[in-house]
């Protein structure tokens, strides 16, 4: 197992081409996708073949950033937690999805503060941000739980937009500097 991050009840670990169907399963719930793409699952050969390679291949270009396996001590497959670049080398978007029975147990809120936390103590980053739904409570509290804060809300033209789309998105976002005052 190629773990990347541990907390005290969580191990971040980089995704196999053998974690295809954990993926398939998590992205196959309606309440996890509710607020992605209005609770569609996303099919089987979509992960398989584009989604799963592509993250695998993101660990050769940027090893330390992407998304990773979310599992409990035990070894069970709870979701995914990301960081991920967007345009240079001094932020990332920080990114979760869980599996429907992980929620509710601060599992979301665990992992996205390690990973804060490595961004600004081990990686350099000047920022962090994560954006979501205006309307996606659950999400929200994450972030602030994580020590985000909100920044804005904002509006995205969809050609084919979800339940909750015209309360715009927000964004919730936390500086290095932020960070370690609030240590």
């Amino acid at each position: 197992m190629d773990v990347v991050l541990t907390t005290e009840r969580l191990i971040l670990r980089r995704f196999t081409p053998a974690d295809v169907d954990l993926l398939v399963e998590l992205d196959g719930d309606p309440e996890v996708m509710r607020f992605l793409t209005n609770g569609r699952p996303t099919p089987y050969a979509t992960v398989r073949d584009e989604i799963l390679p592509k993250i695998i291949q993101g660990y050769t270009t940027r090893p330390r950033h992407g998304k990773w396996a979310t599992l409990d001590r035990s070894g069970e497959f709870l979701g995914w937690h990301s960081l991920k670049f967007t345009g240079d080398d001094t932020q990332a978007e920080l990114g979760y999805r869980l599996r429907r029975a992980a929620w509710g147990h601060g599992y979301a809120t665990e992992g996205a503060r390690a990973l804060i936390d490595d961004a600004f103590t081990t990686r350099g980053l000047r920022r962090v941000y994560a954006e979501t739904m205006a309307v996606n409570q659950a999400s929200r509290r994450v972030m602030e739980k994580s020590g985000l804060r909100y920044v804005r809300t904002f509006h995205l033209d969809f050609d084919d937009p979800i339940p909750g789309t015209e309360h715009g998105e927000v964004e919730y976002a936390i500086t290095r500097d932020e960070w370690l005052a609030a240590g």
